[in-house]
């Protein structure tokens, strides 16, 4: 058995090594360390607002979850793109609940969000 006091510095010696890191330093990984750069993750999307259909209507479509708050209206025009799964389609019928990204302009006399481009389905490889 060791005597006490060579437990004591073995212990003590080991502790610092770990010592904790200091405010105002940061890691190497740091700011985004947990979930990775989210400007690397999501580029293509950047610009474009996301949101959950509430009622796709028409002429507008309702989003919940946008970053504007809940039930944003969105005009839908002649010129309106839709994409689904990277493809082009001419109009599709979205169900509540479906997870959509928009690329939108706004009206400069009725302040009016108008969706230029509708995007759902899995994520594009390129540009959109």
């Amino acid at each position: 058995m060791k005597p006490i006091w060579v437990v004591l510095i073995m212990v003590l010696g080991s502790a610092s090594w770990a010592v904790a890191q200091q405010p105002g330093q940061s890691s190497p990984l740091a700011p985004h360390s947990r979930f990775g750069n989210p400007t690397s993750i999501a580029r293509v999307y950047q610009s474009y607002i996301f949101g959950i259909v509430r009622k796709d209507k028409k002429s507008e479509l309702i989003l919940d979850k946008t970053m504007f708050g809940n039930n944003q209206v969105f005009k839908l025009t002649k010129k309106t793109k839709f994409v689904r799964n990277d493809k082009p389609v001419k109009r599709m019928m979205l169900k509540p609940g479906a997870m959509v990204w928009i690329d939108m302009r706004r009206n400069k006399k009725t302040g009016d969000m108008i969706a230029k481009k509708v995007v759902t389905g899995v994520a594009p490889t390129g540009k959109p």
